[in-house]
């Protein structure tokens, strides 16, 4: 099989906020509403103050998704992501969760499929966030959301923007870390135009030099915000002597742990829903002791397919990088300019596991 690189430098706070209480064992605890001072009320630490910070897009499709397929796609996973070979599903057609793997949680993925849009407004070569102003750009993601919701009506989809807020590059920088650090204005208006349209944002970290906190804590204000999740772009994390983009980088598994479980711990500390964590990894090593990486009862994680060219090289990737070597949720990347073909949401879904994330770039 030939190899192909990816080479695409993958680019308000809360309104509530916990207040600890002083007895550790305590049930219950106070949460101040800061719109109103005088107003308090009291909250179950346990269960998340918001229902839930989205809104996916519904459809009036009567159809369910099975009926879109064959009876061998309903029973065989897609020939090019076995290499050509009969192969069983692992799990039925339009499961998402990986086989074997539970979901604690109640983080958007348990009962959604997420449709994103990648990139940053700072380049328009570097995903659909650089190619269209913010509102054109959520008209087009909500239409794209559609698909989905009107293929798979029982997992319905969320609008999701996937904002590159820490950019690898090529040059030191001032901390000679090779990244351009957040942009606080950027992310504000993106947060705003997730918000209002009941979208989910999600950051995306790529690393450089830094090291994976580093770059997690940066962006930690905004991920007290409860439609604001996290994603974490490993090929970008190069070593001393490196520079991203000539150097393939890698991450240790144990690393994007620590980042789970210091946003479980934001989750339970500011009474927020439940999140996720977002891997990225397009082959091989770039993710290494990837046993080490583990779901919380409040953090998913899904694992996100990065790989552009031939679709059936991507397919096949998609079988080794996520199925084989599992988290709990797959997820995968269609470039609608570098993809040959570019597949559509009916290709996307037949994967085994189908898809939890499938973002545009």
């Amino acid at each position: 099989m030939r190899r192909f690189i990816v080479s695409c430098l993958a680019l308000g706070m809360c309104i509530l906020v916990a207040c600890k209480s002083s007895n550790d064992t305590a049930e219950k605890e106070t949460v101040e509403v800061h719109q109103n001072p005088t107003s308090v009320i009291e909250t179950d630490r346990n269960k998340p103050l918001f229902e839930k910070s989205f809104e996916p897009i519904h459809t009036t499709s009567k159809k369910k998704l099975e009926q879109y397929y064959t009876k061998d796609e309903l029973e065989y996973t897609p020939k090019y992501e076995v290499a050509g070979q009969k192969k069983k599903r692992s799990v039925p057609l339009g499961q998402t969760l990986l086989e074997d793997k539970q979901d604690e949680s109640n983080g958007p993925l348990k009962n959604h499929r997420l449709v994103a849009y990648y990139g940053t407004p700072q380049s328009e070569n570097m995903g659909i966030l650089g190619e269209y102003e913010p509102e054109e750009m959520m008209a087009k993601l909500k239409k794209q959301t559609k698909a989905y919701s009107d293929l798979d009506p029982e997992r319905p989809a969320i609008p999701t923007i996937e904002l590159i807020a820490t950019v690898a590059q090529r040059t030191p920088g001032k901390e000679g870390l090779y990244i351009t650090p957040p942009n606080k204005k950027v992310i504000e208006r993106y947060s705003k135009l997730a918000k209002e349209n009941n979208a989910i944002l999600m950051l995306d970290v790529q690393l450089g030099r830094a090291d994976v906190m580093h770059a997690v804590k940066e962006i930690a204000p905004f991920l007290k915000e409860e439609h604001v999740h996290l994603a974490i772009d490993t090929e970008y994390s190069v070593d001393e002597g490196q520079i991203p983009g000539e150097d393939l980088g890698h991450v240790d598994g144990a690393d994007v742990q620590e980042a789970v479980e210091y946003v479980d711990k934001l989750v339970k500390q500011h009474n927020l829903p439940d999140k996720m964590v977002l891997v990225h990894q397009f082959g091989n090593g770039i993710v290494q002791n990837k046993e080490e990486i583990k779901p919380t009862q409040h953090v998913q994680v899904p694992l996100n397919y990065d790989g552009f060219g031939d679709a059936a090289i991507k397919l096949n990737a998609y079988g080794t990088i996520v199925k084989d070597q599992p988290i709990q949720y797959g997820g995968f990347k269609v470039f609608h300019k570098n993809d040959k073909p570019v597949l559509q949401p009916k290709d996307v879904l037949k994967l085994d596991p189908s898809p939890a994330i499938v973002n545009y770039q």
